[in-house]
């Protein structure tokens, strides 16, 4: 058992992390989050996940609303953009539409993307934008001092409903599921190394992904949505479960007491640019063809 258990040193420790390369992707300023958000999970994530795809900075953008995740592009060393509350997508279809070959992640918390945001939800799934969105739900409004989000609890107790939430929480992957997304997974912070993976799968993919990232608010949450009830809760996806199912992707989805992590659904099908290629070739008079994800096939 002795010879299992190896001394870590903060010099070793250092030059691995030196080493490996991503900490290209982070600026010098540092997270302002509070001590223990999950958001420097994700962060971490991120740019591991960047740098093991092997993304240039100069072909990285960064996109955020309002909100704690709102800070995110100014820990990056990407480009980024911090935008308007609840434009995230709006703003990153744009950038992407504009140039096909950026690497174009989207980032919001569960406020910012369910609340005002969540009209954009929709139309950005059903056109399959080829970008990625990360949604960072703690369940609570984090940035203005802990009111009730969508994705709060029933019985939740915050300034915003001191006498309790009687709201029906909203169930993101459901929506999503629901919406026509390509690609639909689940992370939480409290798993670091099984969310970087996530993160590179959902970049990844070609067409629209998204990642629902459970992230506990160590201020203003100390009864729901905590590292550690969420330690006990969450679950793997079942090693049977078929990701080209989305009826069974629905299923789990709906177990909401016991959050499942992982791939939940995947399909590939031609993106909006694709859709807008075709126009153009058809407009200027060339031959429409095939899309490039019908070719794959």
């Amino acid at each position: 058992m002795t010879e299992l258990l190896k001394p870590v040193y903060l010099e070793d420790k250092l030059k691995q992390v030196r080493g490996d390369g991503h900490l290209q992707y982070r600026s010098r300023s540092l997270p302002t989050w509070c001590p223990g958000c999950g958001y420097f999970s994700v962060a971490e994530g991120v740019a591991a996940a960047l740098n093991r795809l092997e993304v240039a900075l100069k072909d990285a953008v960064i996109v955020s609303g309002i909100g704690c995740a709102s800070r995110f592009p100014f820990f990056m060393d990407t480009y980024g953009l911090h935008t308007l509350h609840g434009r995230t997508l709006p703003v990153a279809t744009g950038v992407k539409v504009a140039n096909e070959k950026l690497t174009v992640i989207a980032v919001g918390g569960d406020g910012d993307a369910f609340a005002i945001g969540g009209g954009h939800i929709p139309h950005a799934a059903r056109r399959n934008v080829d970008i990625t969105y990360m949604v960072f739900d703690n369940g609570v409004y984090g940035l203005t001092k802990g009111q009730t989000s969508p994705t709060s609890v029933q019985g939740f107790v915050t300034p915003s409903t001191p006498y309790e939430s009687h709201d029906q929480p909203l169930n993101p992957l459901m929506m999503l599921l629901s919406y026509g997304a390509g690609w639909v997974g689940q992370a939480y912070a409290g798993r670091p190394h099984h969310l970087a993976d996530m993160i590179v799968e959902a970049i990844a993919h070609r067409g629209f992904s998204y990642l629902h990232i459970l992230s506990p608010c160590v201020t203003f949450d100390k009864t729901e949505m905590t590292y550690s009830n969420l330690d006990v809760r969450v679950r793997d996806l079942p090693p049977d479960h078929d990701p080209a199912d989305r009826m069974a992707a629905m299923e789990q989805a709906a177990r909401t007491a016991a959050p499942a992590l992982g791939l939940f659904f995947s399909e590939t099908r031609p993106t909006l640019g694709d859709g807008f290629a075709d126009v153009a070739a058809r407009a200027t008079g060339r031959p429409a063809g095939k899309t490039k994800a019908a070719r794959k096939k």
